[in-house]
Parts: C-alpha cells; structure tokens; sequence
C-alpha cells in the first residue's frame, strides 16, 4: 500500500504521452482504476476502493467515482486508447503483424467484439466495442467501424494478417480487407462450396484426409457468388477431431495453417480478461457502453502488464519472478509479478509502453511434453490438390 501512489504517478505519466484528455480528471481517475485493478486482481469496483489515495473518506464515494467515469459519455476510449497503442506498435513498420477478430459472449446478453494483436503467445487488445446481442455471432455491419479504426492504428508499411474463425466468413469483409491491403486467413464452414476453373464446384466436407494431413489448392472461388480468387488449405489436425478449411489471399502451405493457428491466442487473451486474470464476468455493469469503457481500463491495464513483461524478459530478469526454468508464464503474468516484486523493493517502474517485433526469446513452455505435443500438433503431412 505504500507504495501505491509511485504505481499511480506512473501510470499517470504513461497516460499522459498524449495530449487527447480534455479532462485531466478523467485520466487520473482511469490511472486509479488501473492501480486498483493490478492490485486487488478482478474489475470489482469496491476491491479497487481501498488502493486510492484522495480526499474522499468513505469508501462509496471512490465508488461513485468510478460508476460516473464508466458512465460518462464524453470518454471516447478508442481516442485514448488510440495513440499509446499506434506507440507500442512503432517498431513493427515492414514486420508482419498478426490480428485477430473474435467475439466473446458476457451473460448471454452482450457480445464483446475484439480485434486483437498476435503477441509472443498472448494476444494485446487493439479495439473493440460491446453491443446487446444474444449470441457470439455477429453480422459484418457490426463490427466494420473497428476495421477502419484499427487501420489508423498499424505502422505505415507493416504487412496485417487478419486471423478470424469460421463466424466471420463474410464476402463483405474480404472485400474491406483488400480496401485496406490486409491480408487474412481465415477458417471457413464445412458446407462452403469452392468452384476451380475447369473443374466445376465442390464443397469443401467432402474432403477426406487422413490425421497429420493436409491438402492446398491454389486459386479458386469461393460461394455460389464465385468470390475470388483465394487460396485454399485443408489439415486434419492430430489432436483435433475436426478439420481446419481455411482460405487466404495469398497462396496456401503448412505455414499459412500455422499462421492461422495463431488465432488461438486471443482466446487466451479472453480468459485474461475473465477466469483466469481480471474476472470480467464478476461485473455487476449491465450496460454496453458502460461495459466498452470498463474494457478500455483492461485493455490499458493489459498493454502496460505486458510491456513491463517484455522489458522484465529483454533485461534478463524473468526468472526473479518466473519459478519456472523454462518461461512458463505469460508476458502478462510476468509484468503483474513484477510490478508487485519492484514495489515491495523500491525498484523503479517502466513508464511507456512498447510491444517489440522481435522474435520471443523465450517462448512460453509449461512443461517439455506439452510443447512437444503442440508441435506435433502442426507436423501436415503436405499433399498436393490433383
């Protein structure tokens, strides 16, 4: 606790590398929810309470603070969120940056829609936004504004792969990513029809593979509507019953499987935000407005674990708060730790955010067999379309 207030004049000036809070109070009350979120571990807003350090003498008045700032309609968090974001991302100009698109559902009542930067087994969140919507599945109308929002966020000159499942094969999308010079890989239906020049239409289940196999055919169209040309790749996974189909504007191999592979991470990324880290679900915020601004303090909050995460493992330090021989545990996890492990010391805090293009020097491996399995997992045997 004595330390609490060095955490938040930290994140005070890591906020403050912009000049877009029209209200300094807004920004300093967003610092305390971050303070009280990385200190009591879960977005409920009486744990918060007793990490801030003000004037108010009950408790419930840091409350009301809190439920007015995630009320408060002139708080636009993608303009805040926006440019420490477009900062950590500087260094990935001509890199490959990997996105992923996914919905995650919130008492079957709203739908939290989430594209999400690809990083070192975790996936950072870039933008998102919260509607009523009784189901994960969500129309493209619903989700194109964040396309165009993420765009403005992407270094000049770096090359965007955008990863997204089997609910967002929509013709409409494919062709807002070619607007955009994206690229993508992405999962299709079983019963999607492809058509080859010369060849007439088939539909992608009739396929037979056998596990640890795969199959890529080049050039094709997609639907009765002949989008294309895309590329199409087809694996039976062996630790998954179900088959991978998946298309891509770039010709397809095993490597565009495992680019596709890389999707996963942002399902982690969401049990960060519930189970297992900030314990979302636990909310009693029944608002969607009021849910998208509770997501921006998770979403500064995770930039910032992270970050710290990245400079603890660049400056060799990681296993001061890792037991694990090999890292086993998320860049996230490691910047919490640390945090916690530098206040009770008295060491100094980073004070920016940065997400680095370098390869993970020291990939994430909870135990020797597990990793082995996950790279048996993408051991295609690789076959050529007749």
């Amino acid at each position: 606790m004595e330390n609490t207030p060095y955490l938040y004049d930290t994140l005070v000036q890591v906020l403050r590398q912009h000049r877009n809070w029209l209200d300094l109070r807004h920004l300093k009350t967003l610092a305390w929810m971050m303070v009280g979120l990385i200190h009591a571990g879960s977005i409920s807003l009486c744990a918060w309470a007793p990490y801030v350090v003000s004037r108010a003498w009950y408790s419930q008045s840091t409350v009301r603070r809190f439920r007015r700032w995630l009320d408060n309609d002139r708080i636009d968090v993608h303009a805040l969120y926006g440019p420490l974001m477009h900062q950590a991302l500087i260094g990935w100009v001509d890199k490959t940056l990997y996105v992923a698109l996914d919905t995650s559902m919130l008492w079957n009542t709203y739908c939290l829609v989430r594209l999400s930067v690809i990083y070192r087994g975790r996936a950072v969140p870039l933008v998102w936004c919260v509607i009523e919507h009784p189901s994960a599945a969500v129309a493209y109308e619903e989700y194109q504004r964040l396309l165009e929002k993420a765009a403005t966020l992407v270094p000049f000159g770096c090359k965007v792969v955008l990863l997204a499942d089997r609910g967002f094969t929509d013709t409409e999308l494919l062709r807002h990513l070619k607007r955009l010079g994206w690229h993508f890989r992405i999962r299709i239906k079983a019963n999607f029809w492809i058509y080859r020049p010369g060849h007439g239409g088939f539909q992608v289940r009739d396929i037979s593979l056998a596990c640890g196999q795969a199959r890529f055919w080049q050039g094709v169209f997609l639907t009765l509507k002949r989008f294309g040309p895309v590329h199409l790749a087809v694996a039976r996974p062996l630790a998954s019953e179900e088959y991978w189909y998946v298309i891509s504007d770039e010709p397809t191999d095993v490597q565009s499987l495992e680019e596709y592979g890389l999707r996963f991470d942002i399902e982690e990324n969401f049990l960060d935000d519930k189970s297992n880290g900030f314990q979302l679900e636990s909310s009693l915020l029944r608002s969607a407005k009021a849910l998208e601004r509770l997501c921006f303090v998770l979403a500064m909050t995770t930039l910032y674990l992270v970050s710290v995460g990245t400079a603890v493992v660049q400056q060799g330090k990681r296993r001061l708060v890792d037991p694990h021989w090999f890292r086993g545990t998320s860049y996230l996890k490691i910047g919490w730790k640390w945090v916690s492990y530098a206040l009770s010391r008295g060491y100094e805090l980073i004070s920016s955010v940065y997400l680095s293009s370098a390869c993970d020097p020291e990939p994430a491996m909870a135990s020797k067999k597990q990793d082995r399995l996950r790279q048996y997992r993408f051991a295609f045997e690789q076959q050529e379309a007749a």
